[in-house]
């Protein structure tokens, strides 16, 4: 009895203890809002948050479009990788499902990011940045328009993932209703205007370049804002967005549609017109083809091309890349570069494990510039026959090697991003010969680290990486192309042609890339196809 008096009476005091003010207190390590933009320090690690939510394109286990297609393959399980399971390669061997999705990126689960939770807190800076005291004007608005472009590109990840999406232009409060929080999905038109304009705004406040290259690379300029406004047009002007029978009866619980019913031919000029605004702004910021042009390397005209392609890739920051996004390739790397160096057979730190398939072997064009099926000077039904390289072939094969077909007379492009049995991978510390015939070094040589195809992506490995003594590597990371010039020149080839079919201008970017690629154009090397 006593005990229970003496619990009431503290139970009593501890709530009338709740009304003083000492107790209305936060925690010293509790952050608040106030104290996140309490300054210019503060505010600019809640920046850093924001982007903190970007998904990691250059690494396997977080990119959709890096094993969970049929570009490349590897064997399975994987088990020698420090997470696992790998779930991009789970979706392309059919284990996809609704219950617990694979790469979930709407809830941020199993290897998704929480896309719509970083959306959340480009709202929350947005909402509080004017309270920072010390920030220059010309600052806050650059910063400002760093966080609507993120919260545009995250709308955009999170719409080619799952179509027509909720807005969320603004936070809940949080004494929201049951019927506020029920936020619908909106018909795919109207997310695309809501991305293009908050693009369009966040475009005006950006530099056109980085300044301070020692420690803003990687941060949004406005040729980047303008190059994803063209890729949003692009995106929504394609059959799949653009009147596809198979979505247009696709309707809400409120029996509203949500996909366009007919195409549209004016979502391409709207796309074609919005691509030229970016190649312009990729011009003033001096953003053009990459070409390898270092003069300290005595290489042929056959390698200084392929340098060319490879490096516009995995260069570091060079000349081509518009928007660089994760800094990192380690990873990728690994996967990609096989057992090179003949002298340390035994170093297992390069897997060759990300194998190209054989149509991406077969999908590059010909030495004369078109696809190997259609070239009348090429045979495609002899393609799997055995062939020995000659002197005439020494640049791209090795010569007195016995190879398949398949991997004679193709375009430069074909010998930049693939390596093959018989093929020549140029690196900074030489030239090293890719054998992988059974038993021989880029082969299998154990349970794990080799190329299921024996094909390898080679355009994926930066050039000065080196195998070591022991178990070591040296390599040169590089920043993930998420859209680099060659892109965008494609995508504005494309808008213009669907839009008012085979132009000058069309023809002219894309014969840019084939140029640079050592193709004639298309007019010229149209001879070739069969009539």
């Amino acid at each position: 009895m006593i005990r229970n008096i003496v619990f009431a009476l503290i139970l009593a005091g501890a709530v009338a203890s709740c009304k003083n003010d000492y107790l209305d207190i936060v925690p010293d390590n509790v952050a608040t809002i106030e104290n996140a933009f309490a300054n210019r320090n503060e505010a600019e690690k809640y920046l850093f948050t924001c982007y903190s939510f970007l998904p990691q394109d250059n690494d396997i286990y977080e990119n959709p479009a890096m094993l969970g297609g049929d570009e490349m393959w590897t064997y399975w399980p994987i088990t020698n990788l420090s997470r696992l399971p790998v779930e991009p390669q789970n979706i392309a061997r059919g284990n996809q499902g609704k219950v617990d999705p694979k790469l979930n990126f709407w809830d941020g689960a199993v290897s998704g990011k929480p896309l719509f939770r970083g959306i959340r807190e480009c709202n929350i800076f947005l909402d509080n940045v004017d309270k920072v005291i010390d920030l220059d004007p010309s600052m806050k608005e650059r910063w400002i328009s760093e966080v609507k472009f993120l919260k545009a590109y995250y709308h955009f990840y999170l719409f080619r993932m799952y179509g027509p999406i909720p807005v969320i232009d603004v936070n809940l409060p949080i004494d929201a209703t049951t019927e506020q929080v029920r936020v619908r999905r909106q018909h795919v038109d109207s997310v695309v205007n809501y991305m293009v304009n908050l693009l369009d705004v966040a475009a005006e406040g950006l530099p056109l370049e980085i300044q301070n290259r020692a420690s803003e690379l990687g941060r949004i300029t406005k040729p980047i804002a303008l190059a994803l406004k063209a890729k949003v047009l692009v995106t929504a002007a394609s059959p799949l967005y653009n009147g596809d029978a198979d979505f247009s009866a696709l309707k809400d619980k409120q029996n509203n549609t949500l996909f366009p019913t007919t195409a549209s031919s004016q979502k391409w000029m709207r796309a074609a017109v919005a691509c030229q605004a970016a190649i312009e702004a990729c011009n003033r910021a001096n953003i053009r083809l990459y070409t390898f042009d270092n003069i300290l390397v005595n290489v042929n005209d056959s390698i200084r091309r392929e340098m060319s392609i490879r490096n516009s890739v995995s260069e570091r920051w060079n000349s081509e890349i518009i928007w660089g996004g994760t800094m990192g390739g380690s990873g990728i790397q690994q996967q990609a570069l096989p057992r090179l160096d003949a002298a340390r057979p035994g170093n297992e730190q390069t897997y060759g494990q990300i194998a190209p398939t054989m149509k991406m072997a077969e999908i590059f064009y010909s030495d004369k510039g078109v696809p190997i099926s259609e070239d009348v000077t090429w045979n495609f039904g002899d393609r799997y026959a055995l062939r020995t390289a000659t002197a005439a072939e020494k640049n791209y094969v090795q010569e007195g090697y016995t190879t398949i077909g398949l991997h004679f007379n193709r375009e430069p492009r074909f010998y930049a991003n693939i390596a093959f049995d018989g093929g020549l991978w140029y690196m900074q510390n030489g030239t090293w010969k890719v054998q992988a015939k059974s038993g021989q070094l880029q082969s299998r040589k154990a349970a794990f680290g080799y190329s299921i195809t024996g094909y390898f992506p080679k355009k994926l490995a930066n050039w000065k990486f080196v195998i070591q003594d022991g178990q070591s590597y040296s390599l040169e990371q590089y920043a993930w192309p998420v859209i680099r010039l060659a892109d965008l020149y494609l995508l504005y080839a494309e808008a213009l042609n669907e839009s008012a079919g085979p132009s000058a201008d069309a023809y002219f970017y894309i014969n840019e890339v084939r140029k640079r690629a050592g193709l004639k154009s298309v007019e010229e090397s149209r001879v070739f196809l069969f009539q």
